[in-house]
């Protein structure tokens, strides 16, 4: 059942707005295709898309440790490579680069120099098992998941909240592929796309900063499951599906609204919204493009430009 109106959602078919150029494209055998796309060689794997004040797109290249810059005029510009996997991005208020990565937890890049700076490798002398997406609150709390190999053959997987005092707190455990993470327009509630299960969770943050309540907001099907999660303004939930072949756009109720297609591929990863703008791109990783569609409205405001 889609929505309590029995009718189908209202289809927007997003469309190409540029491809990663073939003089960056790859494709080689890496340990990360041979753990995740076994028996495939790829030729990049895109995600993590994330607006500065600028306009400039960032975007990530997992296996091959890359992040690109994709300018207004939609030049590809290669900001760094380096031996990690990168996963999501979420930009700072200060203009810095938070990124998940696979291999090496929590870091921050300066976009202007390339350069890193380790904010997180470890929980308390322990590995974490690969994190993958984060976010930040109106205050600048970073809000993170740690996929790694999990799935409901291992239900292990974690959310974190790193505070600007730099306490981490473990949110959420017992979690099989938890993936894109966000929170709702008013900062109350978190949302977890948990890939493995093929759902979204939905967990109320109280005013002590823990969570409580953790439900199944919504469950979706497919081979693959929900990944990278956006929120609009009228506090709308956007969530990539990565073997569905687009977005679903879920009202407060849960129900969906909205289907954005992709004209490209099915692999559909990561969302985000042009700020101050209703237009919405999509990662592509199928085909190493980048989609945009016209969404209902515009995009919450994010920490990077508050």
């Amino acid at each position: 059942m889609w929505n309590l109106s029995f009718t189908a959602p209202e289809v927007i078919r997003a469309r190409v707005l540029t491809r990663m150029p073939e003089h960056f494209r790859t494709p080689r055998r890496t340990d990360w295709c041979d753990a995740n796309k076994p028996g495939h060689i790829i030729d990049s794997f895109l995600e993590g898309p994330s607006f500065d004040r600028a306009g400039n797109l960032y975007v990530t290249d997992i296996p091959y440790g890359r992040i690109f810059r994709i300018t207004p005029a939609l030049e590809w510009q290669l900001v760094v490579e380096y031996d990690g996997w990168p996963n999501g991005i979420a930009i700072h208020a200060d203009g810095s680069l938070w990124i998940a990565d696979y291999r090496k937890g929590l870091l921050r890049l300066d976009p202007s120099n390339g350069f890193f700076t380790p904010i997180l490798a470890h929980r308390n002398s322990e590995s974490f098992k690969g994190v993958n997406d984060l976010t930040f609150d109106a205050k600048g709390n970073c809000y993170f998941t740690d996929q790694g190999q999990t799935g409901l053959h291992d239900p292990s997987g974690r959310v974190y909240r790193f505070g600007t005092d730099g306490k981490l707190d473990l949110l959420i455990a017992g979690i099989p592929s938890p993936n894109g993470v966000a929170l709702d327009a008013t900062g109350k509630a978190m949302f977890v796309a948990v890939t493995r299960a093929n759902q979204v969770w939905r967990g109320p943050l109280l005013p002590d900063g823990s969570t409580t309540k953790v439900g199944a907001f919504r469950t979706f099907f497919g081979t693959s499951g929900p990944d990278g999660m956006a929120v609009d303004a009228d506090n709308r939930l956007v969530v990539a599906h990565a073997s569905l072949g687009g977005a679903f756009v879920l009202n407060a109720r849960g129900e969906i609204s909205h289907f954005v297609q992709s004209p490209a591929g099915f692999t559909t990863t990561n969302v985000a919204y042009r700020p101050g703008s209703s237009a919405m791109v999509i990662t592509d990783s199928e085909t190493g493009s980048v989609l945009e569609a016209d969404m209902p409205a515009v995009g919450a405001t994010l920490f990077s430009h508050s």
